[in-house]
């Protein structure tokens, strides 16, 4: 580092301490509070407001917590049966949950399925149609 021409011994005195107005520190100590409240840190509130002017003026340092991992409860399952939810004789798997079978058209109305333009699928009911549709895609 280099010295600062006209500028190179440290300060040898103390600095004086601000008077406090306790009208603004009474002011402060409940914002601060309330700010503490309103994060969850319940602990880190000052009881009185002489423990709060210690604190900023560096006499009293704040509580340290331990820290406690935390432990998750046991739970109790379920006694209560919802109707949706019981079990089928088969594979004891619920029936909500079974695949649902596809749809297969058994009808003999509908010949076959043509192709129009831009993959436009049009159901065909009889060979003039069919000969109509190939017409159409030229």
């Amino acid at each position: 580092m280099h010295i600062i021409k006209g500028v190179y011994a440290p300060r040898s005195k103390k600095r004086k301490a601000k008077k406090l107005d306790m009208v603004k520190a009474e002011i402060q100590w409940r914002q601060y509070n309330k700010e503490m409240r309103r994060k969850h840190m319940h602990s880190c509130q000052f009881d009185t407001l002489d423990e709060y002017v210690a604190y900023i003026s560096g006499k009293l340092k704040p509580k340290k917590r331990k820290f406690v991992p935390y432990e998750p409860t046991t739970t109790v399952p379920k006694q209560n049966k919802i109707p949706s939810q019981t079990k089928s004789p088969v594979h004891g798997v619920p029936e909500s949950g079974r695949r649902k079978e596809s749809p297969v058209y058994t009808g003999n109305y509908i010949v076959g399925i043509a192709t129009m333009h831009k993959s436009n699928a049009i159901p065909i009911t009889n060979q003039e149609q069919a000969i109509e549709i190939s017409r159409m895609a030229k």
